[in-house]
């Protein structure tokens, strides 16, 4: 019974750590998003055709040149959980105007959930994908 109650408060603190991204978009302050990242995180995906890639302080920029995302709808997808690592899938609905998929690595330093990569998938708008169909 412990092993599950543990792997229950894994699985909750991993959310947490989540939570302090989302909260940073809605905030649109990379200050408060980067409880949530280890100092050395990356990130890596693509806005068009233009690779956004490296140190995770790029994504902190962005995000206070992008400002709150009050509409922000977040859901995370999925969790898988090993021990001291995981990987969290997350949706993410009007980040001003934009639907992303967020692919995160976690690992547990220090006893304590935080992310050190972010690949994402940022959609093609309902307005382009209409006008290119």
């Amino acid at each position: 019974m412990r092993t599950t109650t543990t792997k229950v408060n894994e699985y909750n603190a991993i959310a947490r750590a989540v939570q302090h991204y989302i909260n940073g978009a809605k905030s649109g302050k990379g200050d408060d998003m980067k409880t949530a990242f280890h100092e050395d995180a990356t990130i890596f995906g693509y806005v068009g055709n233009n690779l956004f890639a490296g140190p995770i302080q790029q994504l902190f920029a962005w995000n206070d040149q992008n400002g709150p995302a009050i509409g922000l709808q977040a859901r995370i997808a999925s969790i898988d959980l090993i021990d001291t690592v995981a990987t969290v899938r997350l949706e993410l609905e009007n980040w001003t105007g934009h639907r992303f998929t967020d692919l995160f690595t976690l690992l547990k330093v220090n006893n304590e959930w935080k992310i050190m990569n972010k690949v994402f998938h940022l959609h093609a708008s309902n307005v382009a994908s209409e006008a290119a169909a």
